[in-house]
C-alpha cells in the first residue's frame, strides 16, 4: 500500500490564521494575540499601519487591500480559518471571507444573533465595546446585529480605552482595566433592564472577564466571552502578576456565569 502525504501550504498544524492590529500594548493570557490562549499552533500576520486608533476611531479606511493581502498571506502558508484581533473589523467580514474562500469570523459581533436565539422570550443581547461611539450601524449590519443592540463602552474609563486606543504607553494596570469594563457593564445593565447575555466586542476584554463574573450586580446575566466562534483557552477566574510563573488553569472556551 502507498502513503501519500499531501501538499501545498508552507506550514502544517498551525490551522488558524489571525489578523494583528498593529500596537504595543500588554497581549496577557487570555488575549488573542498571546499564543498560550491557544490549545493548539496559530499563525499571526501584523498589517501594517492597522492600528487601533485607525481601525477604530477612523473606520480602519483605506486598509481594506491591506487586509485582504494579508488574509491570503496567511492562507498561502497554511491557514484553514482565519479571524482578527479586532471586533471592529466586522467591516470587512463579507470581503474577507469572498476574497480567501476559508472560514472567517471577524468579529465576535457577529455571535449576537446566535447568542439572541438562545435567550428566553423578553431578553436580549448587550454588547460592550472597547469604544461604543465608534460603533456604527455600519459595523451592527456587516455582522447583523439588530441596529437596537443596547451597547456600553470604555472609552470614558482611566485605563483599557487610552492604553489600547490612545497608545498613550505600553503598559497596562490590569485592575484598573478590568475595572472600566465592570463600569461599563454597570452602565449597560443600568439602562437596559431586559439583558439577558453579554458579548465581549474587544478580544483583549476576555481576560478581565473575571470583573463580570464576579460581580453581584450581573446575577442571572450570561458573560460570552468574545471567542469569535472558535476554540480557545480564556484567561482565569484571577490573573496572576504579569510577572509569575506561566501555565495559567484554563477553563471552558464559553464562560458562563
Amino acid at each position: 500500500m502507498t502513503t501519500i502525504a499531501r501538499g501545498g501550504k508552507s506550514i502544517y498544524g498551525a490551522p488558524l490564521g489571525i489578523l494583528m492590529l498593529q500596537a504595543r500594548f500588554p497581549r496577557i493570557p487570555g488575549d488573542m494575540g498571546n499564543a498560550q490562549t491557544w490549545p493548539f499552533p496559530v499563525l499571526y500576520k501584523v498589517v501594517p499601519g492597522a492600528t487601533p486608533e485607525k481601525v477604530v476611531l477612523r473606520g480602519a479606511q483605506g486598509l481594506l487591500p491591506d487586509f485582504l493581502g494579508a488574509a491570503a498571506e496567511l492562507v498561502e502558508q497554511g491557514a484553514e480559518a482565519i479571524t482578527t484581533n479586532c471586533g471592529f473589523l466586522a467591516l470587512f467580514q463579507a470581503e474577507l471571507a469572498a476574497h480567501v474562500k476559508v472560514p472567517v469570523a471577524t468579529s465576535a459581533l457577529i455571535q449576537v444573533p446566535w447568542v439572541q436565539a438562545t435567550l428566553p422570550p423578553g431578553k436580549r443581547v448587550g454588547v460592550i465595546t472597547v469604544s461604543a461611539g465608534s460603533l456604527t450601524p455600519r459595523h451592527l449590519q456587516a455582522a447583523a446585529v439588530p441596529l437596537d443592540t443596547p451597547i456600553a463602552g470604555t472609552e470614558t474609563g482611566r485605563e483599557f480605552f487610552r492604553v489600547l486606543i490612545k497608545a498613550e504607553k505600553d503598559d497596562m494596570d490590569i485592575d484598573l482595566a478590568a475595572q472600566d469594563i465592570l463600569d461599563a457593564g454597570r452602565d449597560l445593565l443600568s439602562r437596559h433592564e431586559d439583558i439577558g447575555a453579554i458579548v465581549l466586542e474587544c478580544t483583549n476584554m476576555p481576560p478581565y472577564a473575571h470583573a463580570l463574573r464576579g460581580s453581584d450586580g450581573f446575577a442571572g446575566v450570561r458573560h460570552l466571552l468574545a471567542d469569535q466562534l472558535v476554540s480557545r483557552r480564556p484567561a482565569p477566574a484571577r490573573l496572576q502578576p504579569l510577572t509569575g510563573p506561566p501555565g495559567l488553569p484554563h477553563p471552558d472556551p464559553i464562560d458562563c456565569t
